[in-house]
């Protein structure tokens, strides 16, 4: 086991959280459940979480390796824009389901990835890729995944205080009015649809997207969005909300019909994506092209 000693100036903090800030890897949940299972000693003795350091201990630890999931990793092709030791950025297409669900046991982008990355140091104690956000199955573009837990957690937190840019593009039924906006809404659970979200839900949280028109088509418009939250399906009822629903988006208003252009799923691409890098802090943005289905369908209502 690795030693530690506890300083005197760590008196009255609790153990786990000392450890997340200390040792750099495991999150505050993953130091908890290593505490819980013996791992973590302090004075050679086991402890709660919630112990109460006094300063001058010795803490004594051990981080198992992780462990392989039940998943069997899939041979799925993927769009790798970047990739290093500590996270990748994929372009995923239209129809691929980003995580394990139900109606969705194979064929996921975790799958894929399980196959893909043989670097993996695991996410909680398993050894699996870390999905720091997710988009949609009929949403095609950019999702960043992180390879092990500090690296996660470093994301996450940027996530949290709003320094990554999010792009994405989208076409819409009719024309934006005005032309550029901000929509500002809460946005929680439908009441009576829970496949749906809704922006009059009392228990929502703040969610706020800004849009700006860029090219008008045939009934049509194609709309560039940038958004500061990231709520389950913020664009889709944000543009539903100010009249413009997103074409093929049927769960909120856009029906797949202009006239004789049909589109193959939602139009909505996640274009870009700005961060720092989880563990340098350098500078990071991704661009990921316009997918066939989506660029025919603007040719066509162009």
């Amino acid at each position: 086991m690795a030693e530690y000693s506890v300083p005197s100036t760590a008196a009255g903090l609790r153990l786990d959280h000392w450890l997340t800030q200390t040792i750099p890897g495991p999150s505050r949940t993953r130091w908890q459940a290593l505490v819980r299972e013996g791992d973590v000693r302090v004075d050679g003795k086991t402890a709660k979480p919630s112990y109460e350091l006094r300063g001058n201990e010795l803490v004594e630890y051990r981080i198992p390796a992780a462990e392989p999931l039940s998943l069997v990793a899939e041979d799925i092709p993927l769009d790798i824009l970047f990739e290093d030791g500590d996270l990748l950025a994929v372009n995923k297409p239209p129809g691929l389901v980003v995580h394990p669900a139900p109606g969705h046991a194979t064929g996921t982008l975790v799958h894929a990835l399980l196959h893909h990355c043989r670097d993996l140091r695991g996410i909680g104690g398993g050894l699996r890729p870390g999905i720091v956000h997710r988009i949609d199955k009929d949403t095609s573009g950019i999702l960043v995944v992180a390879k092990h837990d500090e690296s996660l957690q470093s994301m996450q937190r940027q996530f949290t205080r709003r320094t990554i840019r999010k792009e994405y593009e989208a076409v819409v039924h009719g024309t934006p009015n005005p032309p550029r906006g901000t929509v500002d809404t809460l946005i929680g659970r439908h009441p009576v649809n829970r496949k749906k979200m809704s922006t009059s839900s009392n228990r929502g949280k703040p969610a706020v997207s800004h849009y700006q028109l860029k090219t008008p088509l045939r009934n049509s418009s194609m709309v560039h969005v940038q958004i500061e939250t990231g709520r389950t399906h913020q664009i889709r009822l944000h543009m539903s909300h100010i009249g413009n629903p997103v074409i093929g988006d049927a769960l909120y208003g856009g029906r797949r019909d202009i006239g004789t252009v049909r589109a193959p799923r939602q139009m909505l691409h996640a274009s870009q994506i700005e961060l720092d890098h989880p563990m340098t802090g350098r500078s990071l943005s991704f661009v990921a092209p316009l997918p066939d289905d989506m660029a025919a369908v603007i040719r066509q209502l162009g």
